[in-house]
């Protein structure tokens, strides 16, 4: 437990430990596919144009699971915090921070929106020019420094422990920038499911809606039946790539899919656990390329690649093999964070689309137990693994 973490003094936007260091529980990775250990940590306050939330559910993401193993080493940093996909509340905010006070329910998102700069104000892009996703940054944007640290002992500094994809959830309390802080409207809102749309639940329906621009017949295929793919196709896709070079699993392509009106939705794996799953949130056909004796080449279609690859493999492409045929790439489904993620959230919450949330959360765990939640999901077991903290 977090040390004067209660929010119950709450009053006109203030908290009475803002401005002071927490000490709080964090899941620290040490070294690459090594076990998460929770450490009593310190975390600093927010400064200028930053907010510090505290965490109440956390998800896992096949990214996190990537980055844990640690396999491209121009993205390895440790000690460090993961996660990025979870829902909380705002404790704290820093100087000229608007539009979020203490006390607000909100999702932190891995890539951000400033709102001024020409990428924000462009319709053609989702990459703010300052807060877009970066595997490797590990520090925060204001001064280069941490704001996570292990207590100073025996005489010894405060070790600092570095961030991870702007959020770093893995944690009771983190600091993130206000650009990648996302304000959810209502009293009371479910924020164990929300949290979903912190990244798998956006990246799959907006690869779906915004990427793929699914129509009302299109015939759709999903490589990957993992959350993200079985989201989207919901939204309506129409192809992907192998699931063994994908970082995320993709059920929340799916369900953008079906919502889109997709005539028939094929779910590729080459685990057949996963068909089951599949089939409930719509899927029609099922592949294993695994019983395929040959690659299928006939046709024409648009490819669609989603995820944050950490490992450095590339794709192998002849230029002929897109003749009538289209690849383009999305992060976080092309959705603006701060702009459009609040309709999509106020829509599913209001009930104008059905996305089967419950469906996608296979397993949930207390904080304490995240080294069984990533076996479970490096095992296939898990579509998302929801951790309470």
């Amino acid at each position: 437990m977090a040390a004067d973490s209660g929010l119950d003094h709450l009053s006109n936007g203030t908290h009475p430990i803002t401005g002071r260091i927490i000490t709080c529980k964090a899941a620290v990775v040490w070294g690459p596919g090594q076990p998460f250990r929770i450490e009593d940590i310190e975390v600093d306050p927010p400064k200028r144009l930053e907010v510090r939330l505290r965490i109440l559910f956390t998800s896992i993401c096949h990214t996190d699971l990537g980055s844990w193993i640690a396999e491209n080493e121009s993205q390895r940093a440790f000690p460090r915090i993961l996660g990025h996909e979870a829902a909380g509340e705002v404790e704290s905010v820093g100087e000229d921070v608007e539009g979020l006070v203490a006390g607000d329910k909100v999702v932190p998102v891995f890539n951000g929106e400033c709102g001024s700069c020409r990428a924000c104000r462009s319709e053609k892009t989702n990459l703010c020019f300052g807060y877009a996703v970066d595997p490797a940054r590990r520090v925060m944007r204001a001064d280069g420094a941490v704001r996570f640290f292990l207590p100073a002992a025996g005489g010894t500094c405060r070790r600092p422990i570095y961030h991870f994809l702007n959020t770093s959830t893995f944690s009771e309390y983190t600091v993130v920038d206000s650009a990648c802080v996302v304000k959810i409207a209502g009293d009371s809102p479910p924020l164990s499911r929300l949290c979903l749309f912190s990244c798998g639940v956006s990246t799959g329906v907006g690869a779906a809606w915004n990427a793929a621009k699914v129509e009302e017949g299109s015939r759709v295929a999903v490589f990957g039946l993992g959350a993200v793919g079985l989201a989207g196709e919901e939204m309506g896709i129409t192809d992907f790539i192998n699931p063994k070079d994908c970082t995320k699993p993709v059920h929340e392509v799916a369900q953008g899919a079906r919502l889109r009106g997709a005539a028939q939705i094929i779910g590729v794996d080459i685990n057949p656990d996963k068909f089951t799953k599949g089939e409930e949130m719509g899927i029609t056909d099922f592949i294993n390329p695994k019983d395929c004796t040959k690659p299928v080449h006939e046709g024409w279609g648009l490819t669609v690649v989603l995820g944050v690859y950490t490992s450095p493999r590339m794709l192998p492409l002849h230029p002929m093999e897109l003749f009538q045929r289209k690849i383009t790439a999305t992060v976080f489904g092309d959705f603006k964070p701060k702009s459009q993620l609040p309709n999509l959230i106020n829509n599913y919450l209001n009930g104008e689309i059905k996305l089967n949330l419950d469906g996608l959360i296979t397993h949930e765990l207390p904080f304490a137990e995240i080294n069984q939640a990533f076996k479970l999901l490096s095992e296939g077991k898990a579509l998302r693994c929801l951790l309470t903290l």
